[in-house]
């Protein structure tokens, strides 16, 4: 029987390839690798031997769609920000067995659900940043869940919760990430280089501090009460969809654990960034 070895909300900010390989930006994110580092770490404790990880830079706008490829290898440059990541080389195995039993559980709540065995569908860099982080050695599979931007928060819990009862019928460990921003706000382009380490607005700024609270007090009742308004109001990046399956998986109003976050918060390019570690039952 299958398993939840990790489950995590993280950040995929590609500020974290310039801190790494811009001499300008050198170390401005290394609070972040270090959490996508200790993510990693904890993972491999855990046995996790597949990831997977819900990119809200994989998004799409019809149906439930899983990457099914059994590898991933290449080089990556960004379309949406080639300044900032370009040649970042990655290599890893997929898992189509998993992948294929998470679409049928889905199909099976009631949506349009695919797994794709494409090699033309590009790998995107909500994954591939954690990925380099968290899973350097390949050792875990890669199994990539697209963002769809303009399902609900309701669609995304009844989502996750197929896929947890996919997870358990495999033969896996599975680590669980969602892999999005807090609120999702962009400075004007006039800004946005001055603005590269802020959060855009107090009020985004105070509304993410918030919801770390409660999830560090496990008041998930609270914040699943304000998710909607959250997404709508801060800006939530593919409308938070990412968090709404990832409590799916955990649970829902029914998981009874807390976040740790791992590392701080901090803002980039506006928007509000964090890695967090959602406790969970282990029998290891």
């Amino acid at each position: 029987m299958g398993k939840i070895g990790l489950a995590a909300k993280i950040t995929h900010v590609p500020s974290i390839w310039m801190s790494e390989m811009h001499e300008k930006h050198k170390g401005i994110r290394e609070n972040a690798i270090q959490g996508l580092v200790e993510l990693g770490r904890r993972g491999r404790t855990h046995g996790v031997d597949a990831y997977v990880i819900v990119d809200c830079h994989w998004i799409t706008n019809q149906g439930f769609h899983i990457n099914a490829s059994p590898r991933f290898e290449g080089t990556f440059t960004s379309g949406e920000l080639p300044h900032f990541i370009k040649d970042l080389n990655y290599a890893y195995s997929g898992d189509p067995a998993l992948a294929n039993l998470i679409a049928d559980e889905v199909r099976e709540a009631g949506f349009r659900s695919l797994a794709h065995d494409d090699s033309n569908i590009p790998i995107e860099y909500g994954t591939l940043i954690p990925m380099r982080h968290m899973n350097g050695d390949g050792a875990a599979r890669v199994v990539p869940i697209a963002a769809n931007q303009f399902a609900s928060i309701d669609e995304g819990r009844r989502m996750g919760e197929a896929m947890r009862r996919a997870i358990e019928a495999s033969d896996r460990t599975v680590g669980v990430l969602a892999s999005g921003s807090m609120s999702h706000a962009f400075w004007p382009n006039a800004v946005s280089e001055a603005g590269i380490n802020d959060v855009n607005g107090e009020f985004n700024r105070q509304v993410d501090l918030r919801v770390l609270e409660l999830w560090r007090a496990g008041d998930v009742k609270s914040f699943l009460s304000m998710l909607p308004d959250y997404a709508k109001h801060c800006v939530g990046e593919c409308a938070m969809i990412d968090t709404a399956m990832l409590f799916g998986v955990l649970g829902w109003d029914e998981y009874a654990g807390a976040g740790e976050v791992i590392g701080e918060y901090f803002g980039s390019s506006g928007t509000g960034q964090v890695n967090v570690d959602f406790n969970i039952s282990h029998s290891d």
